[in-house]
């Protein structure tokens, strides 16, 4: 499947990340075409909003690889504990931002067919804050718009009413407006992001790392 947006693109991309916390330095990383081309594959690979988050978290955790190899946020680890001090650690503020700008990048070359890219998200419990990159589950119509000319069956199963996308097995039924936390502050640098409903996100969801 070609990615709208994609098919034909030989630009590179480019995306300033955040690190030393809150964003107080900033490196451009450059992705080749030939690499986010096949990280739109992969992308396109997923046929449910489901599968899409899945290959979101994957495709994250390369294009952060990536940008290790161009930045210091190699150095990167969970939580704000385990890299304390070292050049090149980020902080929430750093991935929400960071992550943001990546997801920007792959759904202006089409690679999101399931879900749009919104405003970070912030929880707070007592003393303590964090952020979060969030993604928004697109309905019927406007999934259908992101696909190329001619693919728009072969993209989805669809209910007879055609109201609903339902994954291969029938059990995933489309949930438009429905956000999910997209957080890689969770995880090392390059581990796929971990990805979760954001109500459940803003009650304190995620891994136990600090």
């Amino acid at each position: 499947m070609t990615l709208r947006g994609d098919a034909g693109n030989t630009d590179e991309g480019r995306v300033s990340i955040c690190y030393n916390y809150g964003c107080k330095q900033q490196g451009e990383v450059r992705y080749a075409a030939s690499t986010l081309a096949r990280l739109g594959h992969r992308l396109a690979s997923a046929r449910s909003a489901a599968e899409e988050r899945d290959s979101i978290a994957e495709v994250l955790g390369r294009l952060y690889r990536v940008a290790a190899t161009q930045t210091p946020v190699g150095a990167d680890r969970s939580g704000n504990f385990l890299d304390g001090g070292v050049h090149g650690r980020m902080d929430c503020i750093d991935h929400s931002t960071s992550t943001t700008r990546l997801l920007q990048l792959l759904e202006a070359r089409g690679g999101l067919r399931f879900h749009r890219v919104v405003e970070p998200a912030r929880r707070t419990s007592v003393i303590f804050q964090h952020f979060s990159a969030v993604i928004e589950e697109l309905s019927l119509a406007e999934r259908l718009e992101r696909l190329p000319p001619g693919e728009a069956l072969a993209g989805c199963n669809c209910t007879e009413d055609g109201l609903v996308i339902e994954g291969p097995d029938g059990a995933e039924a489309a949930r438009p407006g429905e956000r999910y936390a997209v957080d890689s502050w969770f995880v090392d640098n390059g581990e796929p992001a971990v990805v979760l409903p954001l109500a459940e996100w803003l009650n304190g969801g995620g891994p136990n790392v600090q």
